[in-house]
């Protein structure tokens, strides 16, 4: 059997007396004992006793259009804005906080050198070197250009199995203890902002936390972006992580969401053994190139 996270088309045996005897399920596999889950593009889950299983085999992933890079890309840059952002021609420009992600240029749109030189003076006017947010066929970055935080895009459709999740609790704003079990120092103007959509932080058995997203890619789509995740020391390896995640797509599902992504830097085989394991896929990679290096 496949490990967890691969795209697989599974042949099946149906209860005794059903015509034909077998059907197929094709989709994420999802778990592999003590029973097989595999969800479809539908985001059904089908469940199938291992013993039914009578062939598996494990499917390419789905070629990724370079339109719906730029729809994820739109959405989760409004899920993560920072504190003050600008459009800039195609570019998302970011400024605001601690982190990466909320001081750096999305270049959604990119079609011109000069384009780079309008961002630099941008963060330049703000004292600050410009840091350009580079995913996969969005913007080409030249070789022997050096780089930073390779991240992996990966996305799930919100499968019907989230309404049955157990029920988390989720505030509109980060707690006291939200906060102390983040342990990161991001302040909260830069955690609550979202533009044109709404932001939700969760928490569960006062050991695990976590942010998610909701806002819409120009296609239409509504995304739900999960971040932010942590759970306590003492309370690690117990299966906190994956009920917090799959309560906040149950709440995100609930207003409206349909896909959701996560961004996982690719050192982190932990998060990223998770997330497969809750059906995301790689959708693509991005990663951080200083705009003076470009220049």
């Amino acid at each position: 059997m496949p490990e967890a996270g691969a795209r697989v088309s599974l042949r099946y045996r149906l209860p005794p007396g059903e015509v034909p005897p077998l059907t197929d399920a094709v989709g994420r596999l999802l778990e592999t004992a003590p029973a097989v889950l595999v969800q479809t593009r539908s985001g059904e889950v089908v469940t199938i006793d291992p013993a039914d299983v009578v062939a598996v085999r494990v499917l390419p992933e789905v070629p990724v259009r370079t339109g719906a890079i730029r729809n994820l890309e739109h959405a989760a840059a409004l899920a993560w804005p920072g504190t003050e952002q600008q459009w800039v021609d195609g570019w998302f420009l970011r400024h605001g906080g601690a982190t990466r992600r909320a001081n750096s240029a999305v270049p959604l749109r990119f079609t011109s050198h000069s384009e780079i030189a309008a961002v630099a003076r941008w963060y330049a006017d703000r004292g600050l070197p410009a840091l350009i947010s580079a995913p996969d066929r969005l913007f080409r970055i030249p070789g022997g250009v050096p780089t930073d935080a390779e991240n992996l895009v990966m996305a799930s459709e919100i499968g019907t199995d989230t309404d049955a999740a157990a029920p988390i609790e989720v505030s509109a704003v980060p707690g006291d203890r939200w906060l102390e079990l983040y342990q990161r120092d991001v302040p909260i103007e830069v955690l609550t902002a979202v533009v044109d959509g709404q932001v939700g932080f969760g928490s569960l058995a006062d050991a695990a936390v976590g942010r998610v997203a909701l806002t819409e890619a120009p296609d239409g789509t509504r995304w739900a972006g999960i971040s932010a995740v942590r759970v306590a020391e003492s309370a690690r390896r117990q299966g906190l992580a994956r009920t917090l995640c799959t309560g906040l797509l149950g709440w995100a599902r609930q207003r409206g969401a349909t896909q959701a992504y996560v961004q996982v830097v690719v050192e982190n085989t932990g998060a990223r053994s998770l997330y497969e394991s809750m059906g995301f896929w790689v959708h693509h990679r991005s990663r951080y190139v200083r705009a003076d290096a470009l220049l």
